[in-house]
């Protein structure tokens, strides 16, 4: 008996795992191959392509497609409306088939703000946040805020989500971090 919702508007196809106490809303699609882990949210019309990897506790937010090629590690949110590729040069004449997708890979804790858009082929780092409508280009470092088109790192986040200040300390939570060969890491 599975342990876990999904609503009867939504389709899973065969040949897809998910995991117990997750939720999957009105008019979502999981498609075969998929792999979905434990405690995830999935809001309206959200498509999971074939073979995506899922991790624990992630939570995607409506009209959100994750392509094939893309890897949600535990804990990310999707904001409403974001946007993930999984092709840069994309032509309906030529289409390159799941062989020729990138790889975009969302690490652990990872927040991605409504309308922000993720083009393939990137990491975005652990507990980054990416401001509603940014374009990512790059890859992303651990905890770093970034904002624009193209998105520029504009600050550094907490584990908790709050934005640090100049003394790299969190004013909700209190941790502390501090820069050390390039990365920003927790004082423990």
């Amino acid at each position: 008996m599975s342990n876990y919702f999904v609503h009867e508007s939504s389709y899973v196809d065969d040949d897809v795992e998910i995991g117990n106490g997750t939720k999957i809303w009105h008019f979502c699609h999981i498609q075969k191959g998929a792999r979905i882990g434990e405690n995830c949210s999935f809001g309206q019309n959200v498509n999971v392509s074939n073979n995506v990897k899922i991790g624990n506790g992630v939570k995607v937010q409506n009209n959100v497609s994750i392509y094939e090629g893309v890897e949600l590690e535990d804990y990310v949110f999707c904001g409403p409306s974001m946007v993930f590729t999984n092709d840069l040069t994309p032509r309906a004449k030529y289409p390159k088939g799941h062989a020729g997708y990138k790889h975009t890979l969302i690490k652990t804790g990872a927040t991605i703000g409504a309308n922000a858009t993720i083009v393939c082929g990137h990491e975005l780092g652990e507990w980054c946040t990416i401001a509603a409508g940014a374009v990512i280009t790059k890859n992303v470092p651990a905890h770093a805020l970034m904002a624009g088109i193209p998105a520029k790192q504009i600050g550094w986040v907490c584990e908790c989500g709050q934005v640090l200040n100049d003394d790299l300390e969190c004013p909700d939570c209190k941790r502390t971090y501090r820069m050390k060969n390039n990365l920003l890491t927790e004082v423990k």
